[in-house]
């Protein structure tokens, strides 16, 4: 029974911390005039800064799916992509490495999206 009240725990810890950052987002749509594009990239360069400082493995022992799902998440993969081939490669890691460790998310993500057009018939506004 201590498992499942465990796994209780985590699920809400990662859905309270998925939901503030969507509420945080909300907020500054509703109450700036940046769009959703800005919003996005803000939230890809927190996650790139946290993973910078070395923060953000801290926070993901903590929050696990909720801080990493959303594109903060992406943006630490990138900086920690990064900063491993940078390290073993040298300066050009820098720029190779964040791609290399995205790759297999967004090609299946390209890929999903392409079965998922073929199933439903999209319509174009």
């Amino acid at each position: 029974m201590g498992n499942v009240w465990q796994m209780i725990g985590t699920y809400a810890i990662v859905f309270a911390v998925g939901g503030a950052l969507c509420a945080i987002a909300e907020l500054l749509i509703v109450r700036t005039k940046l769009t959703p594009a800005r919003i996005l990239v803000i939230f890809l360069i927190a996650g790139i800064v946290l993973e910078g400082v070395g923060v953000y493995d801290a926070i993901f022992k903590v929050c696990q799916a909720g801080i990493s799902v959303p594109i903060i998440g992406f943006g630490a993969s990138l900086a920690k992509g990064s900063i491993q081939a940078a390290r073993t490669v040298g300066f050009l890691g820098a720029f190779s490495g964040g791609l290399v460790r995205t790759a297999y998310g967004v090609g299946a993500a390209i890929v999903m999206s392409y079965l998922v057009t073929l199933v439903f018939s999209p319509k174009v506004k």
